[in-house]
């Protein structure tokens, strides 16, 4: 009976990805907290932008790292 057996190169792919979605995941909703509680200062809506970045960016990071690692899984 032929195994297949688990790409090892793109399941580092996914944890890498996985990694890089951690700090993202603390730093997006932090950074758009403390944009929310000073609404009045200047740099509001700059903030704003860069923390629903932060944050997006730590959705599709999640994204990539488990269908990453769900293919070098079962592919």
């Amino acid at each position: 009976m032929d195994r297949k057996h688990t790409n090892k190169e793109l399941l580092k792919k996914g944890i890498k990805y996985l990694a890089a979605a951690l700090p993202l995941s603390l730093l997006g909703p932090s950074v758009l907290y403390s944009a929310f509680n000073n609404q009045d200062h200047t740099y509001f809506l700059p903030v704003v932008i860069i923390g629903f970045l932060l944050f997006f960016g730590a959705m599709f990071c999640i994204f990539k790292g488990i269908m990453t690692i769900v293919k070098a899984i079962f592919d």
